[in-house]
């Protein structure tokens, strides 16, 4: 059962501090199979996918014959859904859209900054046993505006060599440009180096396990990664006119994700964490998945229990959760309080699911703790910005002097002389 914590008798931290994280060091073996790729690159992709996917393969790319098949497969309503969540996601991420700008207020001074989408990015998409088509939407989708001209995705097969149908109409339906049967730590070594048959890509993009992403820590740097994702979060801050029933399933909509899922409520009503405690209780029993959201709630979860609802966002703020449903009659009163969180969900009407399907911003964020200074995944994570400038002599002779004279009282006589050179 999930436990309650009452802030009138233990601190934050203390509440914080009663777990830690699981850690499984893979970073040998994630380095082995590195190697081994960037040696050995097709052959080594082949040798791990039949010992790790039981797929024994004779190509690795997924042909246009296979995409077809897989949307005649698909149920026509579904590629309907499909649509209409890349649609919303689409308009929601067009706003993110940089523009270059030019700055020529100065006479003989041009300043401007260009924006330049990465050549190719790289997504990776869980599969196997598991299938996550938006994880495709929300990783493609991004790119695609930003205008990267190669999206590549990889994903591991079933023991049969296929790849989930939905997974390929997703991926039609978004943008993608290739698609690879290769999965864990191995897929990740692919596009950093590249082989035979897989191109290497600018960036990885999109959530693994833990051999996903320890071999995205160990590319970076060779190429970018969006961000190193730990076990999913939400954390409901709500009130006493809240329903129990609701908070106890928006708390198992993540729970149900992974044994080390964090669902977290935060409340200033003590009737609501008891009935909430309760209903957990009558609805784990429903879900398909109940012995891993029950490792959740059980090992993972908390109810902790404010003095007021003040005190609640600054515990919200301090835990700066992957997920924060506010669930208060007002929501927007306490929004501009909201200070760390990957993603807001205002209201007793907006589940966290409309985030992770639906409603078009990205659901790939930042968790354990770091929404405190990064965000979620945006069309900026596929651009670069580069700055220019451009002197005429006659400007340049105006402030030669002072940047000569910046440069010498920081030691660097060669900057300076680089300038006044061109007035000897």
């Amino acid at each position: 059962m999930i436990k309650i914590y009452d802030m009138k008798e233990i601190t934050l931290a203390e509440i914080l501090d009663r777990e830690e994280q699981l850690q499984t060091d893979v970073s040998e073996t994630v380095e082995e199979i590195i190697a081994a790729v960037k040696r050995d690159g097709d052959r080594a992709l082949l040798r791990y996918e039949e010992k790790f996917d039981q797929a024994k393969l004779t190509s690795l790319e997924v042909t246009e014959a296979e995409v077809q098949e897989a949307l005649d497969e698909t149920d026509p309503d579904f590629l309907r859904t499909l649509e209409m969540a890349r649609d919303n996601i689409a308009a929601f991420h067009e706003k993110q859209v940089r523009k270059d700008f030019v700055i020529t207020e100065k006479e003989g001074v041009i300043l401007g900054q260009k924006i330049t989408p990465i050549e190719r990015a790289g997504i990776y998409v869980p599969g196997g046993t598991a299938s996550y088509p938006s994880s495709v939407l929300m990783n493609a989708i991004p790119a695609r505006l930003a205008g990267v001209k190669e999206i590549v995705m990889v994903t591991p097969p079933d023991r049969d060599g296929r790849i989930s149908s939905v997974i390929l109409a997703a991926a039609r339906t978004a943008g993608v440009t290739r698609i690879f049967k290769i999965g864990g730590a191995q897929a990740v070594a692919a596009l950093a180096y590249g082989t035979e048959s897989v191109p290497r890509v600018d960036k990885i993009t999109g959530p693994g396990n833990v051999y996903v992403a320890t071999a995205k820590s160990k590319v970076y740097g060779m190429v970018d990664i969006d961000m190193i994702a730990g076990p999913s979060e939400i954390l409901v801050l709500a009130d006493g006119t809240c329903d129990p029933r609701y908070v106890a399933a928006d708390m198992l909509s993540q729970a149900e994700h992974d044994r080390l899922a964090s669902p977290v409520l935060v409340t200033d009503s003590r009737d609501l964490a008891l009935a909430v405690q309760k209903e957990l209780e009558v609805q784990l029993p429903q879900l398909p998945r109940e012995e891993i959201a029950r490792a959740s709630v059980d090992d993972r979860g908390k109810i902790i229990l404010a003095e007021s609802m003040k005190q609640a966002v600054e515990a919200a703020n301090a835990i700066a959760p992957e997920h924060l449903e506010v669930c208060v009659d007002d929501p927007f009163a306490l929004l501009a309080e909201i200070r760390n969180a990957g993603s807001i969900f205002l209201g007793k009407n907006t589940p966290e699911a409309m985030g992770d399907y639906f409603a078009g911003p990205n659901h790939v964020l930042p968790t354990g703790g770091t929404a405190r200074f990064s965000s979620p995944l945006s069309v900026d994570d596929f651009i670069k910005k580069s700055s220019f400038i451009y002197y005429t002599k006659e400007a340049l002779g105006q402030v030669k002097d002072r940047v000569a004279d910046f440069a010498r009282r920081e030691g660097l006589h060669g900057h300076g002389k680089s300038v006044t050179i061109r007035f000897e």
